[in-house]
This record gives structure tokens, C-alpha cells and sequence, in this order.
């Protein structure tokens, strides 16, 4: 079958270990199923796994991607949840210690067909189109469980976005307007604070500006690079949400800032099975239309890979077949 994948793992040069080729047909176990894909979504674990962070050398090659949406064998049209956890498991899925992703141990979903085990998937809505369907569970999930799980804000209360254009950020800022939060989102250029501001960010800075007044809680993707900032706009009490640092981990932390104020940071992972659901039926009566940022076909993999790897984004990047 058709399938884009990593053939080994290269932590200077990922894009080198990217094939687009030909991949055996998966095999489907029991207790499995197979999803013929139709639209499947680039994260930035994709990159990660072209590095070979997160997987081990052995289970190259590996087809990469954790989010799709397509169509079981009996016709059925679904949404994949990426995290695969251990079948003795029971409990919030990503406490799970034995838990994995797609494109970890398991192929991922750029691919004609990817099998995954029968509860890894749920229904789609039937307004949502597959495209929007495949963003929805890695990107979509993680700002769900930050927003309405980690951060306990309220509607009314003033949340800041850090990084306004990639695909947790956007989705943070449509979530956020929709459930009446007060959103502001910085953005290093004019055309993501710009971006920003069409999905419904109040208002938009400058990354590292000054803002009018201190925030309920900030919500943290970047890392290093906009830690500082986040610490010194929240109010006394306030809440930082943690889901990723693209940008690397900050050793400094602000400790002194963030045990005199009384401030709260959380860490958010993904989410689990239950809020996907929770989620598709949330975007689904609310009408919200999920930022896409470019539409390939999936043989054009490669371009959307360069475009992550330099930053050059304005939502979720999405592949069709």
C-alpha cells in the first residue's frame, strides 16, 4: 500500500529519513480494525519521530502519523484516538504507564489503511468532513483537556495563547471564543497575530509584549522561548497550562515568581477517549469550523514536513487521500 514513513531515525537531518513509498498492507488482529484512511494531520510528533525521539531503533520503519479519519470496512465513518493503551488498563487513558501513540510502536496513519485496536476509534459527525475529522485528535484533544479539564477558568475570565498559529494554539483560540472566555494570543509576525484574530482572539501582541493586564491563565506550547512572559502575565493565583516546549525547556523556571504569587502550573497531555468523543460533539453543535492551514495530497507529504520543520504555519497542516 501507498504510505509515507520514516526509514531510519536522524536527529540532525529528520527530513532525510522521509520516504514516500510503498508499505506492506497491515494485518488486522483480533480485536482490531482497519480504518481505510481518507484525511490524516502532520504534528510536530511526526518530526520527533523522524529524529527518533520516542521510538526505539528497532521498530523502524515506521509509518508516520497519529491523527486521521476514514472509513472501517463495513462503512462505517470514524475518528482515530491515537493513544494506545495496555489492555489491562483502566482509568484516565493517558495515566496509563504503559500507554503509546501511533508512530511509536504501532504504524501511524499516512497510509492508504492503518489498523488500531476497536476502541481507538469513534464515530464522526456527520457534518464534519474528514478533513476536519483528522485534526481533531492529537491538536484538537490536547486544547480540549487544557482548556476544559486542566484550567478551570470560567466564561468571562481573560486566557492567553502562546504562539498563535500552530495547531494547539488555533485550536485553543476557537474553543476559547466559543465558551466565552476573554482570548488574547501572541504571535511573532503580523500574519499570525492577524491569523490569530480571524479565529476570534480579542485581542493580539507582540511574543514577549507587555499586556494590559495580567491574565486568568496562559496556555504554554513553546516552551523557553515565551516561559518567562507567561509567568509574568499571570495574576497572583493564576493558572499556566503546560501541553508542550517546541522551542526546549526553560531551566530557569521563575521559581521565586511563581511561589510568591501563589501561582498554579499543570501539565496537559493529549486526552483521553472519552473527551474525544466529548470534543467531536462539542465542535459539532457549537458550528466550529477548525483552522485549517494547507490541504495536500498526501504524496506531497514532504512540502508540509519542510513547512512544520521552519515554522512556516497557519493551522493544521492536513493530507488527503
Amino acid at each position: 500500500m501507498f504510505a509515507v514513513y520514516a526509514k531510519e531515525p536522524n536527529a540532525d537531518d529528520p527530513l532525510s529519513s522521509l520516504v514516500v513509498g510503498e508499505r506492506p498492507d497491515p494485518e488486522v488482529p483480533q480485536g482490531w480494525v482497519r480504518v481505510s484512511m481518507r484525511s490524516a494531520s502532520l504534528n510536530m510528533h511526526d518530526i520527533w519521530t523522524l529524529r527518533g525521539v520516542g521510538i526505539k531503533p528497532d521498530q523502524f520503519p515506521m509509518i508516520l502519523g497519529c491523527d486521521g479519519a476514514g472509513v472501517l470496512d463495513d462503512g462505517t465513518e470514524v475518528v482515530i484516538h491515537s493513544v494506545v493503551n495496555d489492555p489491562s488498563w483502566h482509568g484516565d487513558d493517558t495515566l496509563d504507564p504503559k500507554r503509546t501513540l501511533l508512530t511509536e510502536k504501532y504504524q501511524g496513519t499516512f497510509a492508504e489503511s492503518v489498523v488500531v485496536p476497536s476502541r481507538n476509534v469513534v464515530p464522526k459527525p456527520e457534518g464534519m468532513s474528514f478533513e476536519e475529522a483528522a485534526i481533531m485528535g492529537t491538536a484538537w484533544l490536547t486544547a480540549y483537556r487544557m482548556l476544559f479539564v486542566k484550567s478551570g477558568l470560567r466564561p468571562g475570565q481573560t486566557m492567553l495563547v502562546q504562539g498563535a498559529s500552530g495547531g494547539v494554539a488555533t485550536a485553543l483560540i476557537q474553543l476559547g471564543k466559543a465558551a466565552g472566555m476573554r482570548v488574547w494570543a501572541t504571535g511573532r509576525t503580523e500574519d499570525k497575530r492577524a491569523l490569530a484574530e480571524r479565529l476570534g482572539a480579542h485581542q493580539t501582541f507582540e511574543s514577549g509584549a507587555r499586556l494590559p493586564e495580567r491574565v486568568d491563565a496562559v496556555f504554554e506550547t513553546v516552551g523557553k522561548a515565551t516561559w518567562s512572559h507567561s509567568v509574568k502575565s499571570l495574576k497572583p493565583g493564576g493558572i499556566i497550562v503546560v501541553s508542550g516546549s517546541t522551542s526546549g525547556p526553560d531551566p530557569s523556571a521563575e521559581l521565586q515568581r511563581v511561589f510568591f504569587l501563589q501561582l498554579r502550573v499543570t501539565g496537559s497531555t493529549m486526552g483521553s477517549r472519552d473527551e474525544l468523543r466529548d470534543l467531536l460533539s462539542y465542535v459539532d453543535l457549537a458550528g466550529i469550523r477548525p483552522q485549517i492551514g494547507a490541504r495536500l495530497p498526501l504524496r506531497e507529504a514532504e512540502q508540509g514536513f519542510s513547512d512544520m520543520l521552519h515554522g512556516a504555519t497557519a493551522g493544521k497542516i492536513v493530507f488527503t487521500l
